[in-house]
């Protein structure tokens, strides 16, 4: 019996951050429907339940990632999010200070600076998925 094979929705309007990990997520075994912007994606989980999502935060609206982690755990509760963000490099913002109440509306399972090396983010995908 062969294992399903899990799909991955990605959502960023940054095209090069799309095709890379795209590119990665496809060579580590992994089904990938992307998204380049918020309304895209909010239209594909309206038909298609992924096994995980990897989100950015800033897309047509600086709180993109955050609206559509809240509507994807409204509909899919069960499914891991990541949201992907530059905003600690630009702002000195960091999500991973935050106690996991302290923000109740904010429903990503983790937060990863973009950038990270591609094994780092491996292991974080599969500790999730």
């Amino acid at each position: 019996m062969s294992k399903k094979i899990k799909k991955i929705l990605i959502a960023d309007d940054d095209i090069d951050q799309l095709f890379q990990l795209n590119l990665l997520l496809k060579n580590w075994g992994y089904e990938v429907v992307q998204a380049e912007s918020q309304r895209d994606a909010e239209n594909i989980i309206e038909k298609f339940r992924p096994d995980l999502a990897i989100l950015d935060l800033m897309m047509e609206n600086d709180d993109s990632g955050f609206v559509l982690s809240f509507k994807m755990k409204r509909k899919y509760p069960e499914v891991p999010i990541i949201i992907m963000t530059a905003v600690a490099s630009e702002t000195g913002i960091d999500f991973q200070d935050k106690e996991d109440d302290s923000q109740p509306w904010i429903k990503a399972d983790m937060f990863l600076e973009k950038g990270l090396p591609p094994a780092q983010l491996k292991r974080e995908i599969q500790k999730l998925i």
